[in-house]
């Protein structure tokens, strides 16, 4: 449905900017516009400004920036639409509609919604009633008592073949009405429909606003299948809402977390031993949009998954899944649950701080991947090793973000050396001599790079800004003579950061044509590159000057001496980068001291450190 733009621009008019903000943020008129501190992340002084007069708000320490609508978006986890319905009801507005089939299909969606409604209210009759007795014992035997039952509005669907059914007839909805919401099926045969959910206990499942729009239903006899959700319909998406979401945005918000279990019943449980910002998945493996509805609630959520090997797996599943979403800020934490426990269980057996303790201790993401690639691994050739590495590198690739990728690989190489070891600890570890453990630290996208400094100076590049430039060409001049090459190091040649536009035309071009599996052609290179001036720039890195550039980047050079050097070039470069950003970090607290621009100084002084160990070759 279409909004037309008037609308918008008139209900930004009637929306009191100051007031809305004020209700979150304690605001302080200066002049013509309001102050406060910056909602959208921690800070000490105020940076945050609200200009009533132009109908935005501005944020000088984060960025942050927009209208009514964007603020309302951003705090409630709410959808442009949704933003406006919620401002529309305040300001006494009817959201128009622009076309007549909109008219239709709105019309349409409030039918299947208020059947669904309709549903919902007939199941918790007939759990207060003498048919739900099945349900009520089953609730108490759980432990879930009667004011959060009423809370999460549960109800019972009876045994018979359609009663559901011939109650909503009756109320004047249409049979085509109940069968599109999912209430009731349609048998292939051409019988009567009936209802889909028979002896269940019955779980409403809300939307972003906490209308029902779909149900959840447990056994409670000897059925096929357990739990049962109702299919897909206009309505609802199973991979896109959370169970209890709309209930746990303000408890979460208030929280600065939110957690994630598998199931109706440990949502429920950990609600009534005080944990309000609990949400469930709806049957599936945590999806790509169930993370980002998340990180709407919470910047860094707690997953805590049932403590079996399913459990484990679905773990896994999620950690995988974030690794391509992941951007600064925002992450996932895990909970490691006993063995055969669940959050229901161990609340009712172990109370809530039991909970807590297990919440504030949840392992960070990077720490759940290194134990699902490690745990129960062999590790005693060079081969399972170096296939360690290979795999890593590939978690390392799947992230989009650069600066989350970076600080990913910094943290893989030190728990590689950690596990692995150098020289003498090598020998000791893997039976290997002490060669072996100086090449096991060396080799590869995460080993440690031996002789740095003496790397630098035996081949003339120097450390630091000066000799940026030459290090490029050095670099890139590689990589063009040594074709194979590019396989070894891909990783780090993505990357690389070169400050000359021409040198990171052709670093793009090697990639691309590596990444399509065909081997380096350099004629093909420089034609696909002539109409932008490059090709003589491959032509002089290429022709009998290079040996001049630097010895590693001549065509006769044994491959794995021009790897290792590479390498370790490369890091001399990426640790005169960090330190760059490091000095930018510095300026940046230095003119404004918050909590983010201190956590970022933080994060990039760990870096430096452990770049400057990995060039050091400690």
């Amino acid at each position: 449905m279409a909004i037309p733009q008037s609308f918008i621009d008139e209900l930004k008019l009637r929306t009191g900017l100051a007031e809305l903000i004020g209700r979150r943020v304690k605001l302080v008129r200066r002049g013509r516009e309001h102050q406060g501190l910056c909602p959208f992340h921690n800070e000490k002084t105020p940076s945050f400004t609200v200009n009533e007069d132009k109908g935005f708000y501005h944020c000088f320490g984060c960025g942050a920036h927009g209208s009514a609508i964007d603020f309302v978006m951003q705090t409630e986890g709410l959808s442009f639409p949704e933003a406006i319905e919620r401002l529309a009801l305040e300001a006494g507005l009817e959201v128009p509609r622009t076309h007549g089939h909109d008219d239709a299909a709105a019309q349409r969606r409030r039918g299947l919604q208020d059947a669904v409604a309709a549903a919902a209210q007939w199941f918790q009759a007939q759990l207060a009633g003498m048919a739900g007795r099945a349900a009520q014992r089953y609730l108490a035997e759980r432990g879930v008592d009667r004011a959060t039952s009423e809370r999460f509005q549960l109800g019972y669907a009876p045994d018979g073949r359609d009663g559901l059914k011939q109650a909503l007839l009756a109320r004047g909805f249409a049979a085509e009405t109940l069968v599109e919401a999912g209430l009731v099926v349609v048998p292939e045969d051409g019988g009567d429909s009936y209802d889909r959910f028979r002896h269940r206990l019955m779980f409403p499942i809300g939307d972003r606003r906490g209308q029902a729009v779909a149900f959840g239903g447990r056994a409670l006899g000897e059925q096929r299948a357990k739990y049962l959700n109702s299919p897909e319909t206009p309505l609802f998406h199973k991979g896109r809402l959370l169970y209890n979401l709309a209930q746990a945005r303000g408890p979460a918000r208030e929280a600065g977390t939110v957690i994630a279990v598998e199931g109706y019943m440990d949502v429920i449980a950990l609600d009534q031993a005080g944990f309000r910002h609990a949400v469930a998945p709806l049957g599936t493996a945590l999806t790509e949009e169930q993370i980002q509805e998340l990180w709407r609630l919470a910047p860094e959520p707690v997953l805590c998954f049932d403590g079996d090997a399913a459990g484990r797996r679905a773990a896994g599943r999620a950690a995988e899944r974030a690794l391509p979403l992941l951007r600064p800020g925002h992450s996932l934490r895990f909970v490691e649950l006993p063995a055969g426990e669940d959050p229901d269980s161990l609340v009712r057996g172990q109370g809530a701080a039991a909970m807590t303790a297990l919440v504030e201790a949840a392992a960070p993401l990077w720490r759940t991947l290194w134990r699902l690639y490690t745990e129960e691994r062999a590790l005693d050739t060079p081969e399972r090793r170096a296939g360690l590495r290979q795999d890593l590198r590939e978690v390392v690739r799947r992230i989009a973000d650069r600066t989350v990728r970076d600080h990913y690989g910094a943290q893989f190489r030190v728990e590689l050396e950690r596990l692995f070891g150098t020289g003498a600890q090598a020998q000791d570890r893997t039976g290997g001599g002490r060669r072996e453990g100086r090449q096991a630290g060396s080799a590869g996208r995460f080993g440690a790079g031996r002789g740095g400094p003496r790397l630098a100076a035996r081949h003339g590049l120097r450390q630091g800004a000066g000799g940026a430039q030459r290090r490029e060409r050095v670099l890139i001049a590689a990589l063009l003579n040594h074709p194979e090459l590019i396989h070894e190091v891909f990783e780090d040649a993505a990357e690389l950061r070169l400050d000359s536009s021409p040198l990171d035309k052709i670093r793009r071009a090697i990639l691309e044509q590596a990444s399509s599996g065909a081997p380096l052609d350099l004629d093909g290179l420089k034609s696909n590159l002539s109409s932008s001036g490059i090709a003589p720039l491959v032509e002089d890195l290429t022709g009998p000057g290079t040996a001049k550039l630097d010895p590693l980047a001549r065509p006769d050079a044994p491959l794995a001496q021009v790897t290792q050097d590479w390498t370790s070039v490369f890091r001399l470069h990426r640790l005169n980068d960090l330190r760059r950003d490091l000095r930018a970090a510095e300026e940046s607290l230095a003119r404004e001291t918050t909590d983010e621009n201190l956590a970022r100084l933080t994060a990039l002084q760990r870096a430096v450190a452990l770049a400057e160990a990995e060039a050091a070759g400690l």
